[in-house]
């Protein structure tokens, strides 16, 4: 265990408390069991070593382990827990649980076991909490993370620091804000930077580097994520990469179910579960029309990849404007709203907005007869009436 709290502390030596993912604040952390999901690279392991650094003057009382680590080739958590009580631990902090084999059962066990331990777990967004072998939905407090908002990019980056904005005030006083920021800031220079690295927080470790990095860590998730969770194949993710090449060449991408499964040499019923995975995994967006039900047979209208670094990570030459302002929007509203495609517009958020997304030349004709109707506008900094800018919906978290 010696090995196991020596590299605690190098962790919680290095961490930087400065800034904190819009996440911090929102999680309950009184709770005794919290769970944390979220897409590799988002800052789960930063998070809960900040939380640590900050709460915790007798580092005795807490613990980070990675149970992807060596130690437990020979050791059990149970034995972990066991050693950390009987010297005085009150609150362990479990990542990479997706890793660990039987971390559900144990995680009950524990739980039930030693009233007085909180406990704090992360794991892949491919992981289904609930779905474990150990029920875990009336003890855990669940949460999920996000990459990188625009608004947080900016804190970030030392730039701009101000709360999340709500949507209605976007709608409704896009003009007074944005005349607000873009009279302290040039923000459009920014927002070309986000678009381009600014999703994940571990851009900060070298921005010339980041895209490969960005493949590395697809690679890792489909490699190594996935089996821990999902009982796949070699064969199966070698199709799944396959699948998600084809994706990232043609987003926006109105899915041909019939063609996708033949040029990955899988059935329907499988090429819908591979989609299912990426999108868990964080890297790709699917959109229903509002019109279909929400049935795992139902194919998506549209697909998106997750977010824009991943867009110029994955392209093979120059990214589609189009594609970059519509990945845009997708990401950073889908976070605290339900989108929907629409046949009028690009999307209906909540059942109400329609929002159609262009460039600056785009008009109204398409949606003018709709009401609660908007054009999301890139390349301008202050917008109009119901023309606003595209970059104010990285506000939103």
């Amino acid at each position: 265990m010696d090995s196991l709290i020596g590299h605690y502390n190098r962790l919680l030596n290095a961490v930087n408390t400065t800034y904190h993912r819009y996440l911090y604040n929102e999680i309950n952390w009184n709770n005794r069991l919290i769970a944390i999901t979220g897409a590799r690279g988002t800052g789960k392991t930063t998070m809960l070593l900040q939380y640590i650094k900050k709460n915790f003057p007798d580092r005795s009382k807490a613990i980070y382990i990675s149970l992807d680590n060596i130690w437990f080739t020979k050791n059990s958590l149970s034995d972990l827990v066991n050693q950390f009580q009987a010297y005085g631990g009150t609150h362990l902090f479990l990542d990479e649980v997706h890793r660990y084999p039987t971390w559900s059962i144990e995680i009950k066990n524990i739980y039930d076991s030693y009233p007085d331990l909180h406990v704090v777990f992360t794991g892949s967004s491919i992981l289904e909490i609930y779905k474990s072998n150990a029920d875990l939905s009336r003890r855990a407090i669940s949460y999920h993370l996000c990459g990188l908002s625009f608004r947080e990019f900016l804190a970030f980056e030392n730039i701009l620091n101000i709360e999340p904005l709500p949507l209605n005030d976007i709608l409704q006083k896009h003009q007074t804000i944005a005349g607000d920021i873009t009279s302290k800031i040039k923000i459009l220079p920014e927002y070309k930077k986000y678009i381009q690295y600014g999703y994940y927080p571990f851009y900060k470790e070298g921005v010339k580097d980041y895209p490969l990095r960005l493949q590395n860590i697809i690679n890792t998730i489909l490699e190594n994520d996935l089996p821990a969770v999902e009982k796949v194949e070699y064969v199966t993710i070698q199709k799944i990469k396959k699948m998600l090449m084809i994706v990232s060449s043609l987003v926006p991408f109105s899915p041909n179910i019939t063609k996708l499964s033949t040029e990955i040499e899988a059935n329907r019923a499988n090429t819908l579960r591979y989609l299912g995975y990426l999108e868990k995994a964080g890297l790709i967006i699917s959109y229903l029309s509002p019109q279909k039900g929400m049935s795992s047979m139902n194919k998506p209208n549209k697909i998106y990849l997750d977010n824009t670094n991943l867009l110029y990570a994955l392209s093979e030459s120059n990214v589609n404007q189009g594609n970059i302002r519509e990945t845009f929007f997708a990401n950073q509203m889908r976070v605290l709203h339900k989108l929907n495609t629409s046949n009028q517009g690009d999307f209906v958020a909540d059942d109400i907005f329609t929002f159609e997304i262009g460039g600056v030349n785009k008009n109204f004709n398409q949606i003018k007869d709709l009401s609660n109707s908007f054009v999301a506008i890139d390349d301008i900094e202050t917008g109009f009436g119901n023309r606003i800018p595209l970059w104010m919906f990285g506000l939103l978290y």
